[in-house]
């Protein structure tokens, strides 16, 4: 083996990126690197005892030159014997019809043919030609977006994709190196014009900013690649003492709604609080679609600096993360919105809401809130409504009725909720319970010889 083969067999093996019997799906594309890593492959498959099989994607951006980097790749692969898949996207016309961002769209749309293939020949491992040098621009351009930490690591030497894992081997090397082992062994390549335009941020790092980080430090991209290394390394470790952490100090309401105590979370190292932030925002979103700039995090962050007050802060999707004094609520939008007025049948169960409500016959105990009281005492029928200005409750052992906002603001009620707060009253609009908070001076909370009926509430978040 050559040096380069040597360097890379030796990160294959300290990344256990390859094992004997795996079945390796190589993303070919005809150009310099990935027909370096087709070459490579095929020296080394014997060694490695591995099977290969290949993919190419023409997405028929640049008309006949295109079909012939298809047709290049499909000859190469017939005349070593090697099985392939090719396949045309029309992205112009995807892009036409659906809109989007060219880059992305490419992307999706290639990696779901390469995921289809992958499944189809039970192939175990995806491999793609991504180097050092595209480490190094992964993560410059992380910085200078503003990234989070998750952004400076760049690309992992593994991760899961469709039935297996894509794999990167070549990140042990640069594109120079590349380019020189596939002239040494007399490999061909397609150049992609596209690759010398300054249209996309990627090529306009490694046409301006790039070369001048070369001139410092010639082996700035292997850098690069071991700085990414142990950040992913020290991530991990973080993490899982963070998803630790996370038990304690968030509870899950329900599948899309999650209240933390600000206090408990305020005891937590602030390396593992910006990762209970990040696994929270991951189990709520459940997916890796949804980018999280630094300036969001910034926001999120100083939501838990202090108990005073209430804030709201507005996330993708339409969810929000509000603080009310000691507590954080994470919750879609629509959580919060309530209907119309409207009236309380009896013995019957109302959702409201959040809320949950029944009024009725007494008939044994129920699973909420209960509250009991006199048929008799109450002027029927009952009716949910928000509040109104100048609303009072007469509570228990209170001569005067209390105003609702002051009410609201000792109960620590967030000023976001307080105009939708659900409110039961009764034919004459007498408050008789702020739902979920208090009720008025007719319930009571232990069942009294008196009481044949009771109030129920039940909170579902």
């Amino acid at each position: 083996m050559d040096s380069f083969e040597t360097n890379v067999m030796h990160y294959i093996k300290k990344q256990q990126l390859v094992v004997a019997g795996d079945r390796l799906l190589i993303a070919c594309s005809g150009g310099v690197d990935s027909m370096g890593l087709m070459y490579f492959f095929q020296s080394m498959s014997r060694q490695l005892q591995v099977e290969i099989v290949v993919a190419h994607v023409d997405h028929m951006l640049r008309a006949e030159v295109s079909a012939a980097d298809r047709a290049f790749v499909e000859q190469f692969c017939a005349k070593h014997g090697i099985p392939i898949h090719s396949t045309a996207i029309p992205i112009a016309d995807i892009l036409k019809k659906e809109g989007g961002n060219l880059q992305t769209v490419c992307r999706k749309e290639r990696y779901s043919f390469l995921a289809q293939v992958m499944r189809e020949m039970d192939c175990t491992k995806l491999v793609t030609a991504h180097h050092a040098d595209d480490q190094l621009e992964t993560m410059l351009m992380a910085l200078a977006k503003g990234a989070t930490i998750n952004g400076l690591q760049g690309m992992a030497a593994s991760r899961p994709f469709a039935n297996g894992e894509l794999i990167r081997p070549f990140l042990a090397v640069t594109k120079a190196d590349i380019a020189n082992y596939l002239e040494s062994n007399g490999g061909t390549y397609r150049e992609d014009a596209s690759n010398a335009k300054d249209d996309y941020t990627r090529n306009r790092f490694r046409h301006r900013i790039i070369p001048l980080l070369v001139e410092e430090n010639h082996h700035i991209a292997t850098h690069a690649v071991q700085l990414a290394s142990q950040l992913q390394q020290d991530d991990a470790y973080l993490t899982e003492l963070a998803k630790e952490a996370f038990e304690r100090v968030v509870e899950k309401k329900t599948e899309e709604i999650y209240t933390i105590d600000i206090s408990t979370f305020q005891r937590v190292s602030p390396a593992l609080q910006r990762r209970l932030i990040l696994i929270l925002l991951n189990y709520i979103y459940n997916d890796s679609s949804t980018l999280f700039s630094q300036s969001l995090l910034s926001s999120i962050y100083t939501l838990f600096e202090t108990t005073n007050g209430s804030a709201t802060i507005h996330l993708p999707n339409h969810y929000v993360m509000r603080r009310a004094y000691n507590t954080v609520t994470v919750c879609p939008y629509e959580v919060y919105e309530v209907r119309e007025a409207e009236v309380l049948t009896l013995n019957k169960w109302l959702d409201y809401g959040y809320i949950q409500l029944f009024v009725g016959a007494y008939a044994g105990q129920h699973d909420g809130e209960c509250y009991y009281f006199q048929s008799r005492e109450v002027r029927f029928p009952l009716h949910i409504r928000t509040r109104q200005e100048g609303d009072r409750i007469q509570l228990a052992n209170i001569a005067q009725g209390k105003r609702l906002s002051r009410l609201f603001i000792d109960c620590k009620i967030p000023l976001a909720e307080r105009d939708n707060w659900p409110l039961l009253v009764d034919a004459e609009d007498e408050i008789l319970a702020v739902l979920g908070v208090r009720v008025n001076n007719k319930f009571s909370k232990r069942r009294r010889p008196e009481d044949d009926c009771v109030l129920v509430v039940r909170n579902t978040y």
